[in-house]
């Protein structure tokens, strides 16, 4: 099922404005505003045309934020948590470990680190490789994280 040019730019739009300001909030009403499409309508049209449901992509977007200020500047994780849109340090962090695999922290420390080896790879590599993969919800891998968890444990057990 292929989507109209029309519809493609209107999404493209919100894909827009999401980008720019992503430390905003961005609720399905308010995208579906801006591309002058129903919720549902915008909500579905989105994860068909760029393979990720709003949020997640919103998601992507501020994670990618809070590591290139984790890794070029010094301002305190809490600053960064509310420049990049989180209303809770908690929540930020919490969300962050569970998609990066590792706190805002030990991110800054391990890149900081490894800074004089990076100058030679381009800033576009960087951020490719280190883009967050959000393809399922945070939720559905803290859940088999703790399958995993389980299963070794029933292997040492046995």
């Amino acid at each position: 099922m292929s989507q109209s040019p029309e519809l493609i730019r209107r999404l493209l739009r919100a894909k827009d404005r999401m980008d720019a300001a992503s430390h905003e909030a961005w609720p399905i009403t308010r995208l579906a505003e801006v591309s002058a499409v129903s919720a549902a309508h915008f909500a579905r049209g989105f994860k068909q045309a760029f393979g990720l449901p709003p949020h997640r992509y919103l998601l992507t977007r501020r994670i990618e934020r809070a590591v290139a200020l984790l890794r070029d500047t010094d301002l305190p994780i809490t600053e960064i948590a509310f420049q990049t849109g989180w209303q809770s340090l908690g929540t930020f962090g919490r969300i962050f470990r569970d998609i990066t695999g590792e706190n805002p922290g030990s991110l800054r420390a391990r890149t900081q680190a490894a800074a004089p080896t990076q100058q030679a790879v381009p800033e576009c590599v960087l951020r490719a490789l280190q883009r967050p993969d959000l393809n399922s919800a945070v939720s559905e891998k803290r859940r088999q994280q703790g399958l995993e968890k389980m299963v070794a444990q029933t292997k040492e057990a046995l």
